[in-house]
């Protein structure tokens, strides 16, 4: 093997839930959900380089994120070489540059981790076929099958990996706000009422598995009671966010990022969107963004200083059909 070839560069997009719906506990600690996900156009970035040996080495540009096996990124190689017969005698170094908030309901870590399969993938020539990635995927986390496909959104059932692709969200932008503190996924779902919510999908396209009936004027999430019940901020983020235009406000997740979608129109341009974006960051802090759905096609230029000599990149949706 030429290993100075075996280098490449993936996009980790973050994600948002414009729907969310607990049904039920399952015996396995998790719960069954249904959920309408969709990838966004903020990206952790990542470099997957291959070696002669074994293992797994992992650095990062944020000091607070482990670069251990509990890096979902981390376990996401070690159980692709383990799984790979093409990798047999090949370790990875895995070079994360963060962007992507940690812990804020925007799926980052079950990002790294669905790009660094995917990444794999790609550098041992597609050994696996998407449905053996899923598989790969789905012990490492319940959002981490979405990112290890190239669907951009998705309708998702089960734990999300029972996954029906659906079109992107479009002509609208999100501003994604982020108050900085930690919210434990764990800690949400241990201490969400069953019995207080919603029985019935309020989406139809559940039942009959179609995208036609999909509208933002749906959108829901159960967790969001939970989160905002310990943390205030929530609310008031969501009206600080009505209050400067926003049509729709939602935690994502199990929180604690708060999104707004704001219609892509003439009256408001982009230069209001970012000047609205200034003043929630003088009110927030700095992780607020700006964002809009990913459609398959490749961001313009590369995150700021990181040029790490890549081969290709991959964007939200795979390069082979």
């Amino acid at each position: 093997m030429n290993y100075r070839s075996r280098k490449i560069s993936v996009q980790a997009p973050a994600k948002i839930n414009l729907y969310l719906k607990v049904l039920s506990r399952r015996s396995d600690g998790y719960h069954d959900l249904e959920t309408w996900m969709q990838k966004l156009d903020l990206y952790d970035y990542i470099v997957l380089e291959l070696f002669p040996g074994s293992g797994v080495e992992c650095s990062c540009n944020d000091a607070s994120i482990p670069v251990d096996e509990t890096n979902l990124a981390v376990r996401a190689a070690k159980a692709f070489l383990e799984r790979s017969k093409k990798g047999q005698g090949s370790g990875a170094i895995i070079t994360l540059q963060k962007n992507i908030p940690v812990a804020a309901g925007l799926g980052g870590g079950s990002s790294d981790a669905g790009a660094v399969l995917r990444g794999l993938n790609a550098l041992f020539e597609l050994e696996f076929s998407e449905k053996q990635l899923v598989e790969l995927a789905r012990p490492l986390g319940a959002d981490v099958p979405f990112f290890a496909t190239g669907h951009d959104a998705v309708l998702a059932r089960g734990v999300g990996d029972i996954m029906y692709p659906v079109d992107s969200v479009k002509n609208c932008f999100f501003v994604l706000v982020n108050p900085d503190f930690f919210v434990s996924t764990a800690w949400v779902f241990q201490n969400l009422s069953l019995t207080s919510l919603m029985k019935n999908s309020k989406l139809s396209c559940f039942q009959m598995h179609k995208a036609a009936s999909l509208s933002l004027a749906d959108m829901h999430n159960d967790l969001e009671q939970v989160t905002s019940a310990k943390h205030p901020e929530i609310e008031k983020i969501k009206k600080s966010l009505l209050m400067a235009g926003a049509s729709q406000v939602m935690m994502s997740g199990s929180g604690a990022t708060v999104f707004g979608v704001f219609p892509d129109s003439e009256k408001l341009l982009r230069s209001d969107l970012e000047r609205i974006v200034g003043e929630l960051r003088q009110e927030y802090g700095e992780k607020v963004f700006l964002s809009r759905a990913c459609t398959g096609a490749s961001p313009s230029g590369k995150a700021p200083g990181f040029d790490p000599g890549i081969r290709r990149f991959e964007s939200c949706r795979p390069s082979h059909h």
